[in-house]
């Protein structure tokens, strides 16, 4: 699932982001300490792995997400 980065934290690793519908979620710590990212900024495309209604990994739109958080 792609969405754009609404806002983030550097100092919790912590963020929301909007879906293509405009719906917002959050992201949590180890969602972004799941994936390879050192930083996000507003307005950038990322690929979301979800665990059910939550996202468990966050990742550039341009890299892929690991198959244990697809489909979830």
């Amino acid at each position: 699932m792609q969405a754009t980065v609404r806002s983030f934290d550097e100092t919790t690793r912590s963020g929301t982001v909007f879906l293509d519908d405009g719906t917002v979620l959050e992201f949590g710590t180890s969602a972004f300490d799941a994936g390879p990212l050192r930083l996000l900024r507003s307005g950038q495309r990322v690929n979301l792995g979800m665990s059910g209604e939550r996202i468990a990994y966050v990742t550039l739109s341009t890299f892929p997400v690991p198959g244990d958080f697809q489909g979830a």
